[in-house]
């Protein structure tokens, strides 16, 4: 594939993941408290299914992986909303199905894909580890969000969940900077300055 497409299918993935984050901190601004709207998790969900198909194309796994372990509580966020059941069955089918789907076409092509993740040249193993640390920590934010969410009983976003997004940021934006990725440093650029805006705000709230 071509790598104009390669970069198109990357930067949709992060203009909807700074649409997201716009979208929720203007309306953070407007009711001077942090707000988690349906739409927020909606472009999460489409926006991780396109950054996961560009990790695919550029053999990342540290990408692969960040967006694999959040796809599911995207989901999860939108089915407290109520937001989930609103799309047509036939869709709600593909996006659970999608990452099982992609679990076995790498089964069956294990010895072409495992090489370009892992021994892929434009990738030393100590860059791609600490890529895939970098992608944990910012994972780890919505495993936080998750479970201080089911206690809620509502979809909601903590204090500690824009703490881990900085400080996951910080670090993937290093990796970025390293892999030579614009995709990943424009996004996270972006997003940086959201994760401390909204700090400021809980600050402000709670002073």
């Amino acid at each position: 594939m071509q790598n104009w497409i390669v970069y198109a299918i990357g930067f949709l993935a992060q203009i909807l993941f700074s649409s997201r984050l716009l979208l929720q901190w203007i309306l953070s601004e407007k009711n001077k408290t942090v707000l988690t709207p349906r739409l927020f998790w909606q472009l999460s969900l489409l926006a991780s299914f396109l950054l996961f198909i560009y990790g695919y194309l550029r053999h990342d796994f540290a990408i692969m992986l960040g967006q694999a372990l959040t796809y599911f509580i995207y989901i999860r966020n939108m089915q407290m909303q109520g937001a989930w059941a609103k799309f047509p069955w036939i869709f709600r089918t593909f996006l659970l199905l999608f990452p099982f789907i992609i679990v076995l076409y790498y089964y069956n092509n294990n010895k072409l894909d495992i090489q370009n993740l892992f021994q892929n040249e434009n990738i030393p193993l100590w860059l791609l580890m600490m890529g895939s640390i970098a992608q944990v920590i910012f994972t780890f934010r919505f495993i936080y969000q998750w479970i201080y969410s089911e206690r809620k009983k509502e979809s909601v976003l903590p204090t500690g969940f824009w703490v881990l997004s900085l400080t996951g940021a910080v670090l993937i934006l290093a990796y970025a900077v390293l892999r030579k990725d614009p995709v990943l440093m424009i996004g996270h650029l972006f997003g940086s300055v959201i994760y401390v805006r909204n700090l400021m705000i809980l600050n402000k709230q709670h002073g």
